[in-house]
C-alpha cells in the first residue's frame, strides 16, 4: 500500500492542474475564451490555508478574475463556507491588510468559485450552493453572499465542457478506468497502475501520465481511498434534516469507519472533516 497519508491533500486533479497550460485550457473551456499565453495566468493556489490547515486545489488570477477551482468526490454543501475561508487567505496576499487604511479604493480581482464533482452519488448536471443556505435563519437579501457553481463531470453530464477541455476529459477517463477495474475486484493499487498504463498506451494525457507515473499511482490510491470514506459517509450518515439526526448520522459514520477501515477515533473524525471544536461531543458518545 502507498505511504500517502490522510493529511495529504493532493490528488490527481491537483497534480494535473499544477501545470499552467492545463489551468489555462480549463479556464478557456469554462468561459469561452481563447487565452494562449501562460504568463497571463498567475497561480495563487494556497499551499496551506492557516485557518483551515488545508490547501485548496487550484487558484489563479487571469483577466482581473480570481478563480478558485475544487474537485470533489463527495456532495459538500459547505463549499461556500470553505471558499470564504480560502478567499480570505487569498485576499490577505493580494491586498495586504495594511493597505486597507488608505483613502483610495483597494482594487481586488473578482472571485469565481467552481467545484468539479465526480463522485458516485447521483447529482444534477449543474447546481449552485449559496453561503446564505448555511445561515441559521433565512435572509431575503443577505448582506454577505457567496455562490459556488458545481459542475457534474461524470459520464453523461456537461459533455460540451468535457469536449472543449482535453485535460478534464482525460482526467475523467482515468477516473472511470479505475472505477471499472475496482468494480471487477482488482486490488486498488493495481487498478490505478493499470489505468495509468492504459491512458499512456491510448494517447490520453500521455506526457502527464508518463512523466508522473509513480506519483500518480500514489495519489490515485489516496484519491480512491477517499471515495471509500465518502461512500461510507453517504450510506451511514443519512439522518439529515435536523441537528440531532445529523449527529446520529455522523456517529454512525465514525463507528463505521472505525470498524470497516480500522481507524482510531481521531482518524475517523479527521476523515469526515469534523471540526476540532465539535469533536468532544462525539468522543463522549463513542
Amino acid at each position: 500500500m502507498s505511504n500517502v497519508t490522510r493529511n495529504h491533500k493532493d490528488n490527481v486533479f491537483c497534480m494535473l492542474y499544477r501545470e499552467r497550460k492545463n489551468l489555462l485550457s480549463l479556464y478557456n473551456a469554462m468561459n469561452g475564451t481563447s487565452y494562449e499565453k501562460e504568463e497571463e495566468l498567475e497561480v495563487v493556489t494556497l499551499e496551506e490555508a492557516i485557518c483551515m490547515k488545508m490547501r485548496n486545489d487550484a487558484a489563479f488570477v487571469i483577466d482581473s478574475r480570481l478563480n478558485l477551482y475544487e474537485q470533489q468526490s463527495s456532495v459538500n454543501p459547505n463549499m461556500p463556507l470553505r471558499d470564504l475561508y480560502y478567499l480570505t487567505e487569498e485576499l490577505k496576499k493580494l491586498a495586504p491588510p495594511g493597505r486597507l487604511h488608505q483613502r483610495t479604493k483597494v482594487k481586488i480581482p473578482a472571485p469565481k468559485f467552481v467545484v468539479f464533482y465526480n463522485g458516485t452519488a447521483k447529482q444534477p448536471e449543474r447546481q449552485v450552493y449559496r453561503l446564505s443556505d448555511l445561515f441559521y435563519r433565512e435572509e431575503k437579501d443577505p448582506e454577505l453572499e457567496l455562490k459556488v457553481t458545481v459542475f457534474n463531470i461524470n459520464t453523461g453530464y456537461n459533455g460540451e465542457l468535457l469536449g472543449k477541455c482535453e485535460s478534464l476529459r482525460g482526467y475523467m477517463t482515468f477516473v472511470n478506468k479505475v472505477r471499472d477495474k475496482k468494480a471487477s475486484m482488482l486490488r486498488l493499487e493495481e487498478a490505478v497502475r493499470q489505468a495509468v498504463d492504459e491512458c499512456i498506451s491510448e494517447g490520453i494525457l500521455t506526457v502527464f501520465f508518463r512523466e508522473n507515473r509513480e506519483e500518480i499511482v500514489e495519489m490515485g490510491i489516496y484519491e480512491f481511498d477517499q471515495e471509500l470514506y465518502d461512500k461510507i459517509l453517504l450510506e451511514d450518515g443519512k439522518a439529515i434534516g435536523i441537528e440531532k439526526g445529523i449527529e446520529i448520522g455522523i456517529l454512525k459514520s465514525i463507528k463505521s469507519l472505525m470498524e470497516t477501515l480500522k481507524l482510531t477515533e481521531e482518524q475517523a473524525m479527521e476523515a469526515l472533516k469534523i471540526p476540532e471544536a465539535e469533536r468532544t461531543k462525539y468522543r463522549e458518545r463513542l
